[in-house]
C-alpha cells in the first residue's frame, strides 16, 4: 500500500471525528440557550371540576369519557368528598356503555367501600340490573340467569321497602319464566329422542319448581304425550285432569283432551276444553283434595282451583286429527 494512500485515509478519518464534535457542541449550545426547555406539566382539575365534568359527559352520552374523569378523581383525590358518588357513577357510566363486568367491578367496590350509604339500595339494583342485562338465550347455558336471580333476591331482601324491590321482583319472575323455558327446551328434546324418563324429569321439574310460569300447561299436556306412549294411562289421566281443573281454557289442555279421547281415557271428571270451571256445593263428608300438579286422586266436584290463564273458548267438538299438539322440533 503506498503512502499517499495511508494519508488520505488518516485525513478522512479526523474529518468525521471533526464533524462529530461540532454537532455535539451545537446539541449543548442549543440546550445551554434554552432552545430544549421542557414544557410545564399541565395543571390538575379540581375534584369538582373533574366530577361536574364526568356528569357532563354522561348526560351527552360520551360514556367513556364519563368514566375516565371519575377514574382521575378517585386516582387524584382519594380523600375527596365526591369519591363515593365519583365510584358510583364510574360504575353508571360502564353500564350504560354496556361493559358490565366493568360495571359489577366498581359496583363492589362501592358497596365494599360504602356498604351504609344512603345509596347502597341503588347499588345493588344496579348491580344486579348488570347480570340481568347478560342473560343468554334459552338455547344457551342459563347460569347468567342463575347469577341474575341471586343479584335480584339479594335487593329484595336487603331492602324489601326500596322503590327497587317491586321491579326486583318483577325481573325475578322473568328469569323463573327463562329457566322454566330451558328445561322445556331441554324436555322435548328428551321426549323426541325417545329418552322419556330423562323428559318426565324435565316436565316435572318445571310443574313443581316453576309452578307460576306460562309454561306449565305446555309441561302437562308434554308429560300426557309421554305417558300415552310409555302406555301409563292412569298416570296420563292424572296429568290431564291436573291440566283440564287448572287451566281449561288452554290450547295444551284441548291437545291432551284430544289425544285421552282418542285412547278412550276420558271420563265424567274431564272438563270440556274451553268451559271454566266453578266449585259446586257438596256435603262436607264428600269433600276430597283437589289434584295437584304433582298428580293425586280424580278431581271432585267442589274444589278451590286456579282461574284459567287465558280467556275461555267456545264450547266446540274436538276432532284428534285436527287439534294436535304442536310437533317437537
Amino acid at each position: 500500500m503506498s503512502v499517499s494512500l495511508i494519508n488520505s485515509l488518516s485525513v478522512r478519518c479526523r474529518i468525521r471525528r471533526l464533524a462529530s464534535a461540532g454537532l455535539l457542541l451545537g446539541l449543548s449550545g442549543c440546550s445551554l440557550f434554552g432552545g430544549g426547555k421542557p414544557a410545564p406539566a399541565p395543571k390538575l382539575a379540581s375534584p369538582e371540576t373533574l366530577y361536574n365534568n364526568g356528569i357532563d359527559a354522561l348526560r351527552t352520552q360520551r360514556y367513556t369519557l364519563a368514566s375516565a374523569e371519575f377514574e382521575v378523581l378517585q386516582q387524584n383525590y382519594p380523600y375527596s368528598g365526591y369519591i363515593a358518588n365519583a365510584q358510583l357513577m364510574e360504575g353508571y357510566s360502564y353500564y350504560l356503555k354496556g361493559k358490565y363486568p366493568e360495571a359489577v367491578q366498581q359496583l363492589n367496590r362501592f358497596i365494599g367501600l360504602h356498604p351504609t350509604s344512603a345509596d347502597a339500595a341503588y347499588a345493588y339494583y344496579l348491580r344486579a340490573l348488570c347480570f340481568y342485562e347478560q342473560i343468554a338465550d334459552v338455547k344457551r347455558d342459563q347460569q347468567g340467569t342463575v347469577e341474575a336471580m341471586d343479584a335480584l333476591e339479594e335487593v329484595i331482601t336487603r331492602f324489601p321497602q326500596s322503590q327497587y324491590a317491586r321491579d326486583a321482583q318483577l325481573k325475578i319472575d322473568l328469569c323463573r319464566d327463562h329457566l322454566a323455558g330451558k328445561e322445556m327446551l331441554v324436555g322435548r328434546y328428551y321426549q323426541q329422542e325417545r329418552n322419556y324418563e330423562a323428559a318426565i324429569n324435565r316436565y316435572q321439574r318445571v310443574i313443581q319448581d316453576f309452578q307460576t310460569t306460562n309454561h306449565v300447561p305446555e309441561a302437562l299436556e308434554r308429560m300426557v304425550e309421554v305417558y300415552l306412549d310409555l302406555g301409563l294411562t292412569d298416570q296420563a289421566r292424572k296429568s290431564g285432569i291436573v291440566l283440564g281443573y287448572n287451566y281449561p281454557g288452554s290450547k295444551w289442555y284441548r291437545y291432551a283432551y284430544s289425544n285421552l279421547k282418542r285412547y278412550k281415557l276420558l271420563s265424567s271428571n274431564f272438563p270440556i276444553p274451553g268451559k271454566v270451571v266453578t266449585a259446586q256445593p257438596t256435603a262436607p263428608a264428600a269433600t276430597t283434595q283437589p289434584p295437584t300438579a304433582a298428580g293425586t286422586a280424580p278431581a271432585p266436584a267442589a274444589m278451590d282451583i286456579k282461574a284459567a290463564p287465558v280467556q275461555p273458548v267456545k264450547k266446540q267438538r274436538i276432532e284428534p286429527q285436527v287439534d294436535q299438539a304442536p310437533a317437537l322440533r
